[in-house]
């Protein structure tokens, strides 16, 4: 089982770790610091993986780069490039065997640590994307897919070798994220045609049961922690759209019952927390958000950006995927406070006359490679209207877009939701 988590605040320009009473055994000096000996990402590292304090993986996504390190991120050493590709995610069974992810249909296996890497050509199933990997034990690995649709989960018992596919679109439209707290029972996450959901079963996949329902159409349920201390305390993230906020979601019964709180951005991801109150947030357009009352108040820490992935190790050692690799630790040599310029993310550029005409919404977006879009337009409450259209970008270029807008003056909100992340742009109907 794997523990996303972190902490710290930020004194002077540099980020220092202060820890509440709650959690005291934990090093007063410990600070979070970005890894220097690893390119900063053009857009960002949408994973990051140890398999101990040492032993780490790290995935570039636009950039289709896969990263090693021996020595806890003080140097790395690049192992794969497929530019062509998004990779979305990365996971090992053991110090050989392990997985990757991609925003395509390829999926990829190494049996060697990582330094070479074979498709996976024999899931049962088709596949467009693996968003979500969890591997554990010696022999399983679960994967889910996609963020854009449809919904499914990949399934092994024997290290990768043959494959099971469960066709999820029952239970909802998109998933994101898969977390398991042993072969049989775990959690799968994303959106359906109603709202966020975390979905759950007992029985190894078979089947499952909707334990959450965000009730607003277009959000999605990002990530998913259980916490190491209790697992019966869960948190997950809530990825919403314009003009509504992200949210913190909380379970202290396994997931039989939620909370939900506003967290102060839209587009949020990352989720990690070191206690049952102390935590951090983050997304595209944050650094590590912070609370220590379980989401009630936030602090912007102003440190880090375009956060993705929180993985906890121990009380003294974190490490998180966004803009860099980000490291929470008493100290290393290899570190610094730096916060790269592109640290959030870099919004499509969408051309578009915000006053509607002749009851037609008409627009542009200039994509700079292969992608996957979700065009959906909401009413100035965030109530969704209708998705306009899903389409995969084969290549760069500007695409024209032309919809009927039958619909009553008032302010709209155009949401686009790519490989990279989501946008809102704001559009008025005289």
């Amino acid at each position: 089982m794997k523990i996303k988590t972190t902490s710290f605040a930020v004194l002077s320009g540099i980020a220092l770790v202060f820890l509440s009473c709650e959690s005291a055994q934990v090093s007063k000096q410990s600070e979070w610091r970005s890894l220097t000996d690893i390119p900063v990402a053009y857009s960002r590292y949408d994973d990051v993986f140890f398999f101990n304090k040492d032993l780490g993986w790290a995935a570039n996504g636009a950039e289709g780069k896969v990263f090693k390190t021996t020595d806890g991120g003080m140097n790395w050493i690049q192992q794969f490039e497929l530019n062509t590709v998004y990779f979305r995610n990365i996971e090992f069974l053991n110090h050989n065997i392990g997985f990757l992810g991609t925003l395509s249909s390829d999926f990829y296996k190494t049996t060697d640590g990582g330094y070479t890497w074979q498709k996976v050509n024999n899931i049962p199933g088709p596949i467009d994307a693996i968003c979500g990997l969890d591997a554990f034990g010696e022999n399983v690995v679960y994967g889910c897919g996609s963020f854009f649709s449809p919904a499914y989960i990949i399934k092994s018992k024997d290290k990768g070798n043959t494959w099971q596919y469960i066709d999820m679109s029952y239970y909802a439209e998109s998933l994101v994220e898969v977390l398991f707290l042993n072969e049989n029972i775990g959690f799968a996450s994303g959106g359906s045609d109603t709202g966020g959901v975390v979905l759950k079963t007992t029985n190894g996949g078979a089947s499952w049961t909707v334990i959450y329902n965000s009730g607003i159409a277009g959000e999605r349920v990002w990530k998913l922690q259980i916490l190491n201390s209790n697992s019966n305390i869960m948190f997950g993230s809530v990825e919403s759209i314009a003009p509504l906020t992200g949210k913190l979601i909380k379970s202290t019964d396994g997931g039989n019952s939620w909370i939900s709180r506003e967290v102060p951005d839209t587009h949020i991801q990352a989720v990690g927390f070191l206690t049952e109150n102390h935590g951090w947030m983050g997304g595209h357009k944050t650094g590590f958000l912070e609370t220590f009352d379980a989401g009630a108040t936030w602090t912007d820490t102003k440190f880090g950006g375009n956060l993705n992935r929180i993985q906890i190790l121990n009380d003294n050692m974190a490490y998180c995927s966004g803009a860099s690799i980000y490291k929470f630790s008493e100290s290393d040599v290899n570190t610094d406070n730096r916060v790269a310029s592109n640290a959030n993310r870099k919004d499509l550029e969408v051309s578009i006359d915000d006053r509607i005409a002749d009851n037609k919404l008409d627009f542009s977006v200039n994509f700079d490679g292969p992608n996957h879009i979700i065009l959906r337009l909401f009413d100035s409450n965030g109530i969704l209207i209708t998705t306009l259209k899903r389409e995969k970008i084969t290549e760069a270029g500007i695409k024209n877009y032309s919809f009927p807008f039958p619909y009553e003056a008032g302010v709209y909100y155009l949401n686009l939701h790519d490989d990279t992340g989501g946008q809102s742009e704001m559009i008025i109907k005289n």
